[in-house]
């Protein structure tokens, strides 16, 4: 279920971290993992991951032991998690490491969510960054980067209106524009 989210060379490195998973779910739910799935493309192959995984939060303590790459697929597997407490503490513990491109997917995606304190959060972190491949990812899924664009404004919409006036000035269309690269022409190029 996880396996697929990676490069086919991580295999045994997924499978390290994806062993220490608890069973146990959270929120009373009964599945570990949503039915639906996330689709890429990257480097012309197809990387699909769970929306949504409902498994209790790993422990520090076993995070510790995880080398520095089986961490970063830990952190790109608890970027879906169903608590946003969760994610983003393993987004936040994502980026602040020299990521390999494989974890861009999860990046992106949790770009499109509507906790706005996640968006801020790698807001401030990507903007220091230089974010010339995410932008190519982007590029490369462009029809699936404009349904998340639209995706986060609809979330301005019904939720942050109110706090940020203008569009603009949402961190989310920020987000969008200067750290992923959208601009108004790719709604013509899907």
């Amino acid at each position: 279920m996880f396996q697929g989210g990676f490069p086919k060379y991580l295999k045994d490195d997924v499978a390290i971290p994806v062993g220490l998973i608890p069973h146990k779910t959270s929120e009373n739910v009964n599945v570990g993992v949503s039915q639906e799935n996330i689709q890429y493309i990257q480097d012309n192959s197809v990387i699909q991951f769970p929306y949504r995984i409902y498994y209790t939060d790993i422990s520090d303590e076993d995070i510790d032991n995880l080398s520095a790459r089986q961490k970063m697929i830990l952190h790109c597997i608890y970027s879906r998690s169903c608590d946003g407490f969760i994610r983003q503490k393993h987004l936040y513990s994502l980026l602040q490491t020299d990521y390999e491109d494989w974890a861009i997917p999860y990046i992106v995606k949790i770009c499109d969510e509507y906790i706005v304190e996640i968006l801020e959060m790698t807001y401030d972190i990507l903007k220091e960054q230089d974010t010339e491949r995410k932008k190519r990812f982007c590029l490369e899924n462009i029809s699936l980067f404009y349904k998340s664009y639209n995706r986060m404004s609809s979330y301005w919409n019904e939720y942050y209106r109110y706090r940020y006036r203008t569009f603009q000035h949402y961190i989310g269309s920020k987000l969008f524009r200067e750290c992923l690269g959208y601009s108004k022409s790719m709604g013509h190029r899907k």
